[in-house]
């Protein structure tokens, strides 16, 4: 018999069907029931993308199996990360729409024949089949899922819609409402969710693949049928009213001015839902003309800026124990995101309550994240309560993240002396105070640095690693490296007042006060933000974050700060004082009572300068922090405002949209602002670099 492939996919065999050449992209081989195993293994690459020269090949082997008909084709990654990420997007840069047009037709093509073979078609599907890899598992018969698999269009993040046959063959196969609130928004269905919507038609664990790939040979294995709803949906009235409904939700998070992606889907499968050829045409019509929109392309700039990110991620950390000291909100979700992601983490905290709380978050942020029982259990096991603080003498990485006072921190750090084990790295979660100031303190300023994870950890990628003046280059790239190892994206900057993220956000929070004590309403202010493009308005943001925090960092700011910031209101230090500090009491500038507020005021006689007083002084910040280099570029800068802030991201980013709209510009209303609200508005002397 055929030998077979076997690749470990962590404790787990991949099966990857008979050995066979390699050919490119593709591995093919027969096995004795005359079953074709088609597996993707992209060349020089640890991820499959689907790119032109994949299709091309696929189109290759689907030609020889039309000509020699097998009993049935298998397609399958090789790739332990998962099945395919979706296409390859550096291919959309140097595309025009007829250009795209061309390619996606083509596309069409070889996924139309693999439909139309007369064999049975299975895709096997381990982890993520994203984008252009969901659209291939699509047009396969069958779809036989691993534990942890997931399926997702997540193209409208970068502007787009479904592009191979997603738009028409999703919504046919499950609840068509189902299919576009997928596409519409994004979200992935995991292994749980995709056995029951209908996309996967069976879970089995690894070792059974084979076994699945037989019974859907043989037809044991019941086949996803058209529902009532897919029917009712062929009426014209019914689409109708659905994607009205879609519009009017659609346009609560992404207005069209903004994204018009989502409304070119919901038009698609308005006009073209019970008109399988009609739609296809239009799907690739329509996302040829997306890839040339000014949104795409600053939201394709997007995920190339992740990219960087991420590469700034990679390497050896040599860190697998982690001690966190402080087990409150902060340092709970550190340590539940460490032993997530494989490290051994004791948590300390002085008192007990905290460790206890701490548990309970990771099993939650675990839950969250899709986690099976087995895998939540042991992230659970590598977690531990660790009160008496056993772990500093072993772990290879402590991180600090008490309450954000200097004497506190400063006590701990000089309390570690002569407690760490040789080359262990010390880092502090300060989101205000001085890396080189706290260094003062600390056994080993070389192996000290800052780590500066945002609120909440478990949701929000982006880490500041803070290198102070003595933290040597070695520690800052085992720490840059560690976040890579644990999900998050680093972004290394020097230290400075608020680093770069909260220097460029406390004007932002703290201009809106000042229009609040002007008399302009709350609602109005972030109103104006929100359709700016900023996932919330400012005066929200500072609820969330908490309004103790907010004036503990403002006041840090304006004392070390050689530039003018706005005055700290009254009104701020009197509900801190009260206790209304936002979300976590209840009570801020809103009440939290009843959830997240979603202000929406009528915005007639708002003005442009509203606009510009909020976002403006963003920007003069960031050109601040590229001027005294604590931020290594623009690029840099413009990542860390978006996944550190979700700053706009169809604008590509503060310095990317100050470039767009024109620096000379920029600097004029700044300067008309100056005249009018006084020096805080005072242009950056870095403009002028700009150009």
């Amino acid at each position: 018999m055929t030998g077979h492939v076997l690749k470990f996919l962590g404790e787990t065999k991949l099966e990857l069907g008979p050995t066979g050449q390699a050919e490119g992209n593709w591995r093919t081989a027969r096995d004795d029931n005359n079953v074709l195993w088609l597996v993707l293994d992209k060349t020089d690459s640890s991820v499959n993308t689907i790119s032109e020269e994949v299709i091309r090949e696929l189109d290759n082997h689907i030609a020889a199996a039309e000509a020699d008909k097998p009993a049935a084709l298998v397609i399958r990654s090789a790739k332990t990360a998962g099945f395919a990420a979706g296409a390859d997007i550096s291919g959309f840069e140097t595309m025009t729409d007829k250009g795209a047009a061309d390619l996606l037709k083509q596309a069409h093509g070889v996924l139309d024949r693999i439909e139309a073979l007369p064999c049975p078609t299975i895709c096997v599907v381990h982890g993520a089949a994203l984008g252009a890899g969901f659209e291939l598992a699509l047009a396969c018969d069958y779809r036989i899922a691993t534990p942890g698999a997931s399926f997702g269009f997540p193209e409208v993040q970068l502007g787009l819609h479904p592009g191979l046959g997603g738009t028409f063959r999703l919504p046919a196969l499950i609840d068509p409402t189902d299919a576009m609130t997928m596409m519409l928004t994004g979200k992935t269905a995991h292994t749980k969710r995709a056995k029951s919507q209908g996309i996967a038609d069976a879970v089995v664990e690894e070792r059974h693949v084979a076994a699945a790939v037989t019974a859907a040979r043989t037809g044991k294995i019941e086949r996803q049928s058209q529902g009532l709803k897919f029917r009712a949906f062929s009426f014209d009235q019914a689409r109708s009213l659905a994607a009205r409904q879609m519009r009017s939700k659609t346009e609560e998070k992404a207005p069209k001015e903004h994204y018009p992606a989502p409304y070119a889907l919901i038009d698609l499968w308005e006009k073209h839902g019970d008109d399988r050829e009609a739609m296809q045409q239009a799907e690739i019509d329509s996302f040829a003309q997306l890839l040339e929109t000014k949104t795409s392309k600053n939201l394709r700039r997007v995920f190339f800026l992740q990219q960087s990110l991420k590469e700034a991620g990679r390497g050896e950390d040599g860190i697998a124990h982690v001690h966190v000291i402080g087990a409150g909100a902060m340092g709970a979700e550190i340590a539940a995101i460490a032993a997530i992601k494989g490290k051994t983490v004791t948590l300390g905290d002085i008192q007990t309550d905290p460790l206890g709380q701490a548990v309970k978050t990771a099993a939650k942020i675990c839950e969250d994240k899709h986690l099976s029982g087995i895998e939540t259990r042991d992230a659970l096991d590598r977690l531990m309560p660790d009160p008496h603080g056993y772990g500093l003498a072993h772990a290879d990485l402590v991180i600090e993240a008490a309450s954000e006072e200097q004497e506190i921190k400063e006590k701990i750090f000089k309390g570690l002396k002569g407690a760490l084990k040789k080359d262990a790295i010390l880092a502090t979660n300060t989101s205000s105070l001085s890396v080189d100031e706290l260094a003062a303190a600390v056994p080993a300023k070389s192996r000290f640095a800052g780590l500066h994870y945002f609120n909440p950890v478990s949701k929000i990628d982006l880490v500041e690693v803070v290198k102070g003046t003595a933290t040597n280059d070695k520690t800052a790239s085992r720490l840059a490296a560690f976040c890579g190892a644990t999900g998050k994206l680093p972004a290394l900057v020097t230290d400075y007042p608020g680093f770069v993220v909260n220097r460029a956000l406390v004007p932002y929070m703290l201009e809106a006060m000042v229009l609040m004590d002007e008399g302009v309403s709350k609602e109005v202010i972030d109103t104006a933000a929100i359709r700016f493009g900023m996932p919330m308005g400012p005066v929200t943001l500072a609820d969330q974050v908490g309004l103790d925090i907010g004036l503990h960092v403002a006041e840090s700011l304006a004392d070390s700060l050689d530039t003018a910031m706005p005055p700290i209101s009254d009104d701020l230090r009197q509900r801190v004082d009260k206790g209304e500090l936002g979300k976590k009491t209840g009570k801020g500038f809103y009440d939290w009572s009843d959830g997240t507020p979603h202000p929406d005021a009528d915005m007639d006689n708002a003005t442009d300068d509203l606009t510009d007083r909020l976002i403006l002084p963003m920007l003069n910040a960031c050109v601040e922090v590229l001027r005294k280099g604590v931020a290594k570029d623009a690029d840099q800068l413009d990542a860390a405002m978006i996944f550190a802030t979700g700053w706009a991201p169809f604008r590509g980013g503060p310095m990317h949209y100050a470039k767009a709209r024109g620096t000379a510009e920029i600097k004029k209303r700044l300067t008309d602002l100056e005249s009018a609200h006084g020096p805080r508005f005072a242009p950056d002397p870095g403009w002028s670099d700009l150009g």
